[in-house]
């Protein structure tokens, strides 16, 4: 029997879902439902069905992330997108983050039974992984990489506050080990070595500016410690926060 998880913030869908497919006949068995995006990460990591139907417009969830996390962090994981949301653009990309199937609401019953049964035919035919090789695949895919680009952006944009690979591995879905190693694959560079670029990228647009003071610069970019700063700059740059500035205006 495989194990299927049900995520949709409508309730009635959820109880519909739950209740009126005739799972046992399709083979399956609902592992578990959740009514939120979050809450619905939390039962598919705790219980780790092999199927997922679940909506992507739902509170606390940017449901194209969610599902890219899901497949990044287990790829054999078979997904069905049922949703209201009609954009096709939208639609294409799901099913290149891994979706098998984009049911739109309301859905015939029997769409959503093709469904399940499609599901089930690809874990029928699923072998098991060589050692590795299902892992490196995730890490290198569409979904990886979305993964990735999402975690750099919100990397960015928040770069000078204090924040911690596992603010951005909740902003992004996954757990904090899947997104290093998906940071270290994809750009070849630690989590620390990042964020202090593009603190560093930052400070050295501040630094253009010859009424900022050294100290404010560290400040803006989220360092405590002018030192600190100081060596941190030396060290990606090859000079110091002043010999930097003096270099802009001799130029």
């Amino acid at each position: 029997m495989y194990r299927v998880a049900l995520v949709d913030d409508e309730r009635l869908i959820l109880e519909g879902l739950s209740r009126v497919v005739p799972w046992e006949s399709l083979g399956c068995c609902v592992a578990g439902t959740a009514s939120d995006g979050r809450e619905g990460l939390a039962l598919i990591r705790r219980e780790q069905p092999d199927m997922v139907l679940t909506d992507i417009r739902m509170p606390n969830m940017d449901g194209l992330t969610m599902l890219a996390a899901l497949h990044s962090e287990f790829p054999q994981m078979q997904m069905t997108v049922l949703t209201a949301y009609r954009d096709f653009d939208y639609a294409k990309r799901a099913l290149t983050l891994g979706v098998c199937r984009y049911l739109l609401k309301p859905s015939k019953m029997d769409e959503i039974h093709e469904a399940v049964r499609f599901m089930a035919a690809r874990l029928d035919a699923l072998s098991p992984p060589e050692e590795g090789a299902e892992e490196e695949s995730a890490e290198g895919g569409e979904a990886g990489s979305f993964i990735v680009n999402a975690a750099l952006e919100y990397m960015r944009s928040h770069c000078a506050e204090h924040i911690s690979l596992a603010d951005v591995a909740d902003h992004v879905y996954v757990s904090q080990w899947h997104l290093s190693k998906l940071i270290n694959r994809h750009t070849g560079q630690s989590f620390f070595d990042l964020i202090g670029g593009m603190r560093i990228d930052r400070a050295k647009v501040l630094l253009a500016d010859p009424a900022m003071r050294v100290h404010a610069v560290a400040e803006e970019v989220g360092y405590n410690d002018v030192a600190h700063f100081s060596k941190s700059f030396k060290r990606i740059v090859g000079k110091t926060p002043g010999e930097y500035r003096a270099s802009l205006t001799r130029k």
